[in-house]
Parts: structure tokens; C-alpha cells; sequence
């Protein structure tokens, strides 16, 4: 494994949702399932092929514009933009105010917070939302910075568990955890410990400043652009 390049940023934050092929194929299933269905039906229902045909023809193509320009993610751009997006949204403002107070708390200096997909698209990120941090200037680290990462990067999802009681976002952040500590060179027994012990320390610093955590969130949650005001 490449130690990671001191020139980039780290970006944890909440894993981009899994399968966005696989949600890009089910929802052109979806709409020739659909037309199909409406082509059998349509008759009966006095619906005019056309209508139908033309129908199909604009959701393929809208699916097609947003794979070219969106990435495949316009769903979430929507999910986003609709009334019930603000949650969505407060979500991911949740789990990023944990990243940047942890930080700012383990003195790991932040380059940029992005909540929301439109604000991760914009910086060219496959993602819903994103905390940067400078990378080490070493891939080795000694365990005292280790544990630094560990607090930090479990903060994002602590966070969501401790408001909402389950992590959605995260896949990432155990990933680049998982690497920090193995290209360290220390054993895995040792790095699951600290990990664990790690967690629990957030997760008992995040209890006691849940209000701090609260108006973070809100302040990035102003911050984030939207398709819709």
C-alpha cells in the first residue's frame, strides 16, 4: 500500500451512498418497468402511446443529463432540495460538526467543511459531505497522533449515533483509519484497542458538549448551498 501524497488533503466525512451504479441501473429499470407497464395498460386507460412513449423517453434522458453532469447524484441533489431535505441535511451537518470540533479540540488544523451534495459537487466530490484536514508529513506516525486521528476521525459518526442513534455516514472514515494505523507499522490487535478506546472518549466528550455539537451543525447547515431556498 502507497503512503498517502503530504500534498492532498485528508477528507473524511460521510461515505458517498454505496451502490451509486447500482442506483443509477435500478432507476433505468425502473422507468422502461414503468413504461412497459404503462404500454400494456395505457389502452385500457384511454392513455395515448405517444404520451407514453414521450414520457419514458424524457426520464431516460433526464437520467442521462445527470449521469454527464451530475456524476449520477441529481437524486440526491433532489432528495436535498425538497422540503424534507433540511433533515438530510442536518444529518450530514451533524456528523461533519463532529469531525471539526474533535479536530479543533486534538489541535488538527481544518481546511474546508462541505455539507450536502451540491456543495461536494461543486469541489468536484463524490460525496454528501466532507471535512479536510492537511495529510501528516509522514506516513508513520507515532501511536500519540494515532490516537489524535482515531478521536477525530470516529467523531463524525458518534456524533450521528449520539442524536439519531445509528451512523449512516462513515465507511470512509473507518477506511482511512484503518490505513493510518496499518501503515504505522503497529499490530492490528493494538490499533482495534486504541480504536475502541478512542470511540469511547469521543463518544463521552460528545455527550457532555452535545449543545456546542448542536450549534455547530446549525452553523454549517446556514452555510450549505441548496438547489432550492
Amino acid at each position: 500500500m502507497e503512503p498517502p501524497d503530504p500534498s492532498g488533503p485528508v477528507r473524511p466525512g460521510p461515505a458517498p451512498d454505496s451502490g451509486d451504479g447500482s442506483i443509477a441501473t435500478l432507476s433505468a429499470g425502473v422507468v422502461v418497468a414503468g413504461g412497459t407497464g404503462l404500454a400494456v395498460l395505457g389502452p385500457v386507460l384511454g392513455i395515448s402511446p405517444w404520451l407514453i412513449s414521450l414520457a419514458v423517453g424524457g426520464a431516460l434522458a433526464g437520467l442521462t443529463i445527470d449521469a454527464a453532469r451530475f456524476g449520477g447524484r441529481g437524486g440526491h441533489l433532489l432528495a436535498e432540495a425538497l422540503p424534507g431535505g433540511r433533515r438530510r441535511l442536518r444529518r450530514i451537518a451533524i456528523h461533519e460538526a463532529g469531525h471539526s470540533l474533535l479536530a479543533e479540540q486534538d489541535g488538527l488544523p481544518i481546511r474546508r467543511v462541505l455539507v450536502g451534495s451540491l456543495a461536494c459537487l461543486r469541489a468536484g466530490l463524490r460525496a454528501n459531505g466532507s471535512t479536510e484536514f492537511e495529510l501528516p508529513s509522514h506516513a508513520k506516525l507515532a501511536a500519540d497522533d494515532l490516537r489524535r486521528w482515531s478521536r477525530v476521525l470516529q467523531a463524525g459518526m458518534a456524533a450521528e449515533r449520539l442524536l439519531f442513534g445509528q451512523s449512516r455516514g462513515g465507511g470512509d472514515d473507518r477506511a482511512l483509519l484503518g490505513r493510518l494505523w496499518g501503515l504505522s507499522g503497529f499490530d492490528v490487535a493494538m490499533a482495534q484497542r486504541e480504536q475502541r478506546r478512542a470511540r469511547r472518549e469521543v463518544e463521552q466528550w460528545l455527550r457532555h458538549e452535545r449543545q456546542q455539537l448542536e450549534h455547530r451543525a446549525e452553523q454549517l447547515l446556514a452555510e450549505a448551498p441548496r438547489l432550492l431556498r
